[in-house]
């Protein structure tokens, strides 16, 4: 439409304001060329645009490289970052200041995205970590972007992984957490899913959660913390733009939870402080609210060999191999005496063959 309206070609950066609540600005598309601005939202051109740069961004330099929006819990501030050559200028939403870095040790940015609170400089065909504050790049790069964000049938990241059948899906735990990301864990990868535009994406468990690199056994979110049960141990993590294991972690998990043997699953309720945890055909509701934990009930499940839980507005799913069945409360999960009929776990959850 761009092209049809002012044939412009190309554009030179472009980014999406999606952080920002208050500001009238959440959701729309800028997009750069020369010394002007394209504001869209609904994928429609608003009145006035395009405008002069510098009208919407005082201080910005004409003809940019890259932009990308930084929000306040991953810059100092709600940020964009515009970059021209080797200079980054970080424009403070709120105040309108600019201040103006170099980083030479990063390459001319062509273009830059953020994704999953990770920050990449595209340069050619390839990228580049970096930290939004410091410029810092940590690992090795640069890479090749054809082997991680794109898919081919003979070149990249993925090349030569099958993807699973459905009825082979096999998770290890699911948890939400309160910012209302959703977590899936199979053995040493994990997937995140933030809404259903974003897309389900899977990465290794070491890149988020390096202490419990292998896999784990069970996931639960409670009061902006994800615990993670892996054999006897809890590894307690704090929420944030990055999870964080919390000092003096990770601690027996007969300490934790006052309970003995191996965890198969759990799961907390949104709005509720009691943690329900799975071992094998019995399931014990936990009072995260008393010091030390109390025990609540004990009740045997009318299911055996869970692999993973999770409790949403939704209701409850247990999922066992490549299939799940779902309650529509604890208590009514509690009071089952015959399991419901099973579903079979479908390729739009998983991304797995059908």
């Amino acid at each position: 439409m761009l092209d049809d309206i002012h044939g412009i070609g190309h554009v030179d950066a472009a980014f999406r304001m999606h952080n920002v609540e208050n500001t009238g600005d959440h959701d729309h598309i800028y997009i750069f060329l020369d010394d002007k601005v394209f504001r869209y939202y609904n994928e429609t051109l608003e009145d006035g645009y395009p405008k002069p740069i510098q009208e919407d961004f005082p201080g910005m330099p004409s003809r940019l490289d890259a932009a990308v929006e930084c929000p306040k819990t991953e810059c100092k501030a709600d940020s964009v970052l515009f970059f021209k050559g080797l200079d980054v200028h970080v424009y403070d939403i709120p105040t309108k200041a600019v201040k103006t870095k170099t980083w030479p040790h990063l390459p001319g940015c062509t273009s830059a995205l953020r994704w999953l609170e990770h920050y990449y400089c595209f340069h050619g065909h390839n990228f580049t970590r970096f930290h939004p504050v410091t410029g810092e790049v940590s690992g090795n790069y640069p890479k090749d972007a054809r082997s991680y964000f794109m898919k081919c049938d003979d070149h990249g990241h993925g090349h030569g992984y099958r993807v699973p059948k459905c009825n082979e899906t096999k998770l290890d735990a699911i948890t939400t957490d309160d910012m209302g990301k959703t977590y899936f864990f199979a053995g040493p990868i994990y997937m995140r899913l933030d809404t259903a535009r974003d897309g389900l994406h899977a990465f290794p468990i070491a890149r988020a959660w390096k202490e419990v690199a292998s896999g784990v056994d069970a996931v639960f979110s409670y009061m902006d913390k994800m615990y993670m049960i892996k054999g006897d141990q809890v590894y307690i993590y704090k929420g944030g733009a990055h999870y964080t294991l919390i000092d003096n972690y990770p601690k027996l998990v007969q300490e934790e939870l006052n309970i003995e043997g191996n965890v198969s699953a759990a799961f907390v309720c949104p709005s509720e402080h009691v943690a329900h945890i799975i071992q094998g055909p019995r399931i014990r509701a936990i009072d995260l609210t008393a010091t030390p934990r109390a025990v609540l009930q004990d009740l045997p499940l009318p299911l055996s060999n869970i692999d993973a839980a999770h409790c949403s507005s939704d209701g409850i799913r247990l999922y066992k191999g490549g299939q799940y069945f779902e309650y529509q409360s604890p208590m009514l999960l509690a009071a089952s005496k015959i399991a419901p009929m099973p579903h079979d776990i479908s390729p739009e959850q998983f991304r797995c063959e059908p």
